[in-house]
């Protein structure tokens, strides 16, 4: 891709073909596109090496400083001295060998396995992440170092006297008392650094509460703890720093975007690119169907949402907007889709491994009960994203200006087989999650190696090792902050405080009991890494509909859907602003059109919550079909109401007959749904009698 004198890209037949051909492309051959170009992002720079390069994982400079600037994981150390930048590339690759290797052999005693692994992510942490913008971003400074040696002094000390903290149980001696303390302040540093400074000081007012919550007044006051007692919670046990969240970073977390890693050095990201190119290119609309398609393949494996704004937005929101979409819509449709790529299996990004964790269930039961409500969330998507192509007489591109599916799936299809393997080892195996994710690994390197174009060198899979490293850290040190606010909240039992006033605000109801608890999850989730976000509202609202009689899956459900979507919702939306930072939209009115084209998605959750059929919950075959159909039905009337438009525009009055018709589905009773269904008939014939006599013209 080029950016000529006149303003147009020009997609040449090297990405037209999919088979990375050279030379200059025939008249015929491409596709001009003309577009805004975003104020400080220089498009004329990526060209169609890039885009393949950037869907798997390599991005150009204007690409890594958007991401830098919104997202802090992103913003890293790139050492100058060689020795120390190889030394660096080797303990990282030593760190994954170590990860990937004990998966085999088995790990150490747990609390000597966990504090290991914090240690080794604190290390590679305090490299990798300087202490603020304006620190030399090319060499450790001393303090690092300092930080870097006290970070390995925890783990020795826990190994050297682990008989000792075991055999103390709660009785902390003052050597306990120093490093638990320096784990904590080490912790929440490591945190500040890669992921901003609301999740250290959500942490810190946690640990506030739990020295002087006596204090307080009312059901929210408490025994009193001291500093002592806490931070041997956090340090000599498995409730705090080194808890579930840390257990699952260290396992499930860390080879799954080490897979990820693997499967994007493999070609596998450039190959879902074109994949969507070809099957959706060409329809209504089509650019936006393909960042939706595309987002959602992708961000299911890499599970960072702002990563898969910047990786695919960089190609399809210029498309959008040369098809006809305004900036901010094409920024909402890249944003929305990326997001969602965490609620959908097989991978559904890191939070899905620890709710697993916390429900004490095997992962593949989570991959089922996902799956629907994730297609729901994408179908309403794409039906937004057509009825806006219709209203505004949109057209997609060529057929024969795009890849042929069959060049891309002979080309690049083998990559499929990976993702096979890893469904039918969580699903049908009887494997643990821990084998599966090894064993696809293994299976993605030799499938790769089927063809040259897809072929990894020893290099490439060094490359991918050393990534996977770096790319776990800052989940890592989320898991492990968080660990804090956790284990204040069971220490306190201001988990079962905070479900209680829930209850109590919602007046036993279980709407307002819901919109309460949509509520505390989506400003607990406003600027925090989605990893915490869900562990913070699952332990502090899940509770609150558990007690209510909602199956726990669903709760957890319910508190993972909207802690995701707190990456949407302004005043604090990372992936939004990251999409309008390359459209040139309006980051806030790029969020408010996200949420708009989520809303689908906001009312899925309230959906499986009086339907649990919807997640599979205890409910035959035809029962869980008949839910998924009645849900498909609602957000098909909700997209509608939402966008104003079916075969042509639709009047305010039936707009909210149709919103209505859907809310009416969202219970899976049979009256309902005869509603339901009434009224979108009704609808459809009304539009259909409308359209036939004035036709929808121009944009609205």
């Amino acid at each position: 891709m080029e950016l000529k004198d006149d303003g147009n890209i020009v997609i040449n037949e090297s990405f037209r073909s999919s088979v990375g051909a050279s030379g200059e492309a025939s008249g015929d051959d491409i596709v001009k596109v003309r577009v805004n170009v975003p104020e400080g992002m220089d498009i004329s720079r990526i060209e169609d090496e890039d885009i393949s390069k950037a869907m798997d994982g390599v991005l150009t400079r204007e690409q890594q400083e958007l991401i830098e600037k919104l997202d802090k994981e992103a913003s890293v150390r790139t050492l100058e001295n060689p020795f120390m930048s190889r030394l660096f590339y080797l303990a990282c690759i030593a760190v994954s060998l170590y990860h990937f290797v004990t998966s085999f052999v088995g790990t150490p005693v747990v609390h000597k396995h966990r504090a290991l692994h914090v240690a080794m992510m604190l290390i590679l942490g305090f490299i990798m992440y300087p202490f603020c913008r304006r620190s030399n971003y090319k060499r450790v400074s001393l303090v690092d170092w300092i930080l870097i040696a006290l970070s390995a002094a925890v783990p020795i000390y826990v190994w050297v006297e682990y008989a000792g903290i075991i055999s103390r149980a709660g009785r902390p001696n003052t050597p306990d008392l120093i490093m638990a303390t320096i784990l904590v302040v080490l912790v929440m540093e490591a945190s500040r650094r890669m992921a901003g400074w609301a999740l250290p000081i959500l942490s810190l007012v946690f640990i506030v509460y739990g020295l002087y919550g006596r204090n307080l007044p009312g059901m929210f006051g408490h025994r009193g703890y001291t500093w002592l007692q806490l931070s041997n919670h956090f340090f000599a046990n498995t409730e705090g720093i080194y808890g579930s969240s840390v257990s699952v970073a260290a396992s499930y977390i860390f080879l799954f975007i080490l897979f990820g890693a693997v499967m994007g050095k493999s070609g596998m990201g450039s190959f879902f690119n074109d994949i969507a190119m070809a099957l959706a290119g060409h329809t209504k609309g089509g650019p936006a169907k393909v960042s939706v398609i595309a987002s959602g393949l992708l961000g299911s494996i890499n599970g960072s949402a702002v990563a898969n704004v910047v990786t695919t937005g960089a190609f399809t929101i210029p498309l959008m907007k040369r098809t006809g979409y305004s900036s901010d819509f094409a920024g909402a449709v890249e944003a929305t889709a990326s997001v969602g790529g965490q609620l959908l299996p097989p991978v559904m990004g890191a939070a899905a491994f620890i709710m697993a964790e916390i429900l004490s269930v095997k992962y593949s039961v989570i991959i089922v009960h996902a799956a629907i409500p994730a297609l729901i969330y994408y179908l309403g998507i794409i039906i937004q994203v057509q009825l806006r192509a219709g209203k505004n007489n949109l057209v997609g591109l060529s057929r024969d200006k795009l890849p042929k599916p069959w060049l891309v799936m002979k080309d690049k299809g083998h990559l499929l087989i990976p993702i096979a393997v890893l469904i039918y080892l969580l699903l049908f195996s009887g494997t643990t999650v821990v084998y599966s994710a090894v064993i696809t690994i293994i299976v993605t390197v030799v499938i790769a190696c089927l063809k040259k174009s897809t072929r990894m060198s020893v290099r490439d899979i060094c490359d991918s090792f050393a990534e996977g490293a770096k790319a776990t850290v800052p989940v890592a040190m989320a898991c492990a902050c968080v660990g804090i606010i956790v284990g204040v909240t069971s220490k306190t039992g201001f988990g079962l405080t905070m479900a209680n006033a829930i209850i109590a605000l919602g007046h036993q109801n279980l709407l307002f009991t819901l919109v309460f608890t949509m509520i505390t999850c989506m400003i607990l989730g406003m600027g925090v890494p989605s990893i915490p976000a869900y562990i913070i509202t699952a332990t502090i609202a899940a509770p609150a509909l558990s007690k209510l009689g909602i199956p726990p899956i669903a709760a957890h459900m319910f508190a993972f859907y909207f802690a995701m979507f707190a990456n949407l919702t302004p005043p604090v939306a990372l992936a939004a602003f990251a999409a309008a930072g390359l459209s040139g939209g309006d980051p806030m009115k790029t969020g408010f059109a996200a949420v708009k084209l989520a809303i689908g998605g906001f009312i899925v959750p309230y959906m499986f919550i009086y339907s649990p059929q919807l997640l599979l919950i205890n409910t035959s075959f035809f029962e869980g079909v008949r839910v998924a159909i009645g849900a498909c039905f609602g957000v098909f009337m909700i997209a509608s109401a939402v966008e104003g438009y079916l075969f042509t525009r639709i009047n305010p009055l039936l707009r909210i007959v149709s919103f209505m018709g859907a809310l009416c589905l969202i219970d899976s009773g049979l009256y309902t749904d005869a509603i339901g269904v009434a009224i979108l008939a009704a609808l459809i014939l009304i539009q259909r009698l409308l359209s036939k006599r004035s036709p929808v013209a121009g944009a609205c």
